[in-house]
């Protein structure tokens, strides 16, 4: 079984392809875990076998399952509510709208630096935060899950990590955006909504072939920033009482999914 995940400002989710779990520590101390199962979306099965749209239909039901996860837990736990986060995020939107604007430059040099502008303030928000610690414990437990080994001694970096999902989407990105561009449709809504769908759709796709094959030369390349992205900015060390609690979050999902955690 693959699990992917996310941290939270308090704690770790952490999906699979059916369920999802959460385990958040509260004020007094004491763990909430909270769980469910995943809200489908209709014709998943037909759309999850065409190329490119099977991305878009992932990527969409992990997304979905954010609101149940506030409403669970009761409390602002969504990495996007930090205050530091919604700055970093709302600086990122209006540098990349600035730079989208001017027709400084070649339209390439332009999509790299908005690409690179978008990324910077949410990294340096990130940097050394409890958010960057629980996102370290979240792929320690999902590391152990997948070795069988100790959670405390895995690596805090993780290939399918969505750090490592920028390298693709820069790249898709750019080309479409490129594309746009050179048909005059940059300024169209519907085209740009389209665009976008693809771009995801084929970031995902490159994604999910990376995850395959880490050893490829490719591969490696494509996932190299992101892996550098949580070692210096993304994941942090997690204290013991961190990785307890997203070990917590792992032994709620595998109970949903009826496998035995390790002893």
């Amino acid at each position: 079984m693959q699990l992917g995940g996310m941290a939270l400002r308090d704690g770790v989710l952490l999906q699979s392809d059916g369920y999802w779990a959460a385990a958040v520590r509260e004020e007094s101390g004491d763990v909430k875990v909270v769980s469910g199962a995943k809200a489908r979306i209709p014709g998943r099965e037909a759309f999850r076998q065409v190329p490119v749209l099977r991305g878009v239909v992932r990527l969409g039901e992990a997304m979905a399952v954010l609101p149940a996860v506030r409403r669970g837990t009761g409390r602002p736990v969504l990495p996007q509510e930090d205050p530091r986060m919604l700055a970093a995020t709302a600086a990122s939107a209006v540098a990349t709208v600035a730079l989208r604007a001017s027709r400084r430059g070649s339209p390439l040099l332009r999509e790299l630096a908005v690409a690179g502008v978008g990324l910077a303030p949410v990294l340096i928000a990130l940097r050394d935060s409890r958010l960057s610690r629980y996102h370290g414990a979240e792929h320690k437990s999902v590391s152990a899950y997948e070795t069988g080994g100790d959670a405390a001694a895995a690596d805090k970096e993780h290939a399918r990590c969505g750090s490592n999902l920028i390298a693709p989407m820069v790249v898709t990105s750019l080309a479409t955006n490129l594309v746009l561009r050179a048909a005059g449709k940059e300024r169209k809504p519907i085209a740009t909504f389209v665009a976008g769908l693809v771009s995801i759709g084929t970031a995902m796709e490159l994604f999910s072939w990376m995850s395959r094959h880490q050893d490829h030369p490719l591969a490696r390349t494509l996932g190299r920033p992101g892996i550098e992205m949580q070692r210096l900015f993304t994941t942090s060390e997690p204290s013991a009482d961190q990785l307890d609690v997203a070990d917590m979050a792992l032994r709620e999902l595998l109970r949903l999914e009826g496998e035995a955690p390790a002893a």
